[in-house]
């Protein structure tokens, strides 16, 4: 007996062999058939399916594969508390044994819209776990391009990121069609409104897209990084994890490219982008008060 699928429900497509968890976020009752809007849940996919094709997942499934995603993020967040603390001492042996300058840091300040109001929560602790200073705030994504100068002007971040989910529509061949994705159009629009507030990309950095995003259109538009050249999924906290590394390089420190895009799960083949300049500053005294 196939149970009954309800809104919020963890589901998995038949048709794809289960390979992704998905919340159902809306049902829709179409002429012919009853259809199933999903959000992943753990990758910026969204997708529609008949209701037919969907098996709905049990507790103890959707609790080992949170734990999968887990541990694969805790790898991602001590490699970078390391990078920190390595940063930090090599900083204290400057001057000298006797005289070390006590220095203070102002990394890159992070503001991030979000599409998904549980990647939201899932995003914010992970900036804390980091010590990035961040705003993340829900907005889905088609409000994003009208909200974004907004917020912009409210937090005048040195890092913008805009996510949340997408897709390649269906049976599409032509990927040079913006008309072809789900929501690549709405992080396009973001995008441009960014760049009329501020078109220095050394000034504000922006990192954009969710699962198969038009990568080319979005470094076109503004984007110093950006999802997904070879159109596949990104996991949730990939764009934080390469945001923390901007926000921990110092403004004169040469980035290797290929050094923060290994911070994405999938490396290259998820997130792409151009030489970009770090966003952490030192400063002296530390203060004592």
């Amino acid at each position: 007996m196939i149970k009954e699928i309800k809104i919020g429900d963890i589901v998995a497509r038949r048709s794809y062999q289960g390979d992704i968890l998905f919340r159902v976020e809306e049902i829709v009752k179409e002429e012919q058939q009853t259809c199933a809007y999903l959000r992943g849940l753990f990758v910026r996919l969204c997708a529609n399916a008949p209701v037919q094709d969907l098996e709905k997942k049990g507790l103890t499934e959707v609790v080992e594969k949170q734990s999968e995603f887990l541990k694969r993020k805790q790898q991602y967040i001590r490699r970078a508390l390391s990078r920190q603390a390595c940063t930090r001492r090599s900083k204290s042996l400057r001057g000298g044994k006797k005289n070390k300058p006590d220095f203070f840091e102002l990394p890159g300040q992070v503001l991030h819209l979000d599409g998904d109001r549980q990647y939201c929560d899932r995003c914010l602790k992970t900036y804390l776990r980091l010590s990035v200073p961040c705003q993340v705030v829900h907005i889905p994504e088609h409000e994003q391009p009208e909200m974004v100068t907004r917020h912009l002007k409210e937090c005048r971040p040195d890092i913008l990121v805009l996510t949340g989910h997408d897709a390649v529509k269906k049976g599409v061949q032509n990927y040079r069609n913006v008309d072809n994705y789900r929501n690549s159009k709405f992080f396009l629009d973001a995008i441009h409104e960014a760049r009329k507030f501020e078109p220095n990309r050394d000034d504000l950095i922006i990192i954009a897209g969710g699962c198969q995003s038009y990568f080319e259109a979005l470094i076109e538009a503004g984007a110093n990084f950006a999802s997904a050249p070879e159109r596949i999924m990104i996991e949730v906290l990939d764009p934080v994890f390469i945001a923390e590394r901007l926000a921990f390089s110092s403004i004169y420190e040469k980035i290797s490219l290929p050094e923060i895009l290994e911070q994405a799960e999938m490396g290259i083949q998820g997130i792409g982008g151009i030489q970009t300049r770090g966003k952490m500053r030192l400063g002296l005294p530390r203060s004592r008060y």
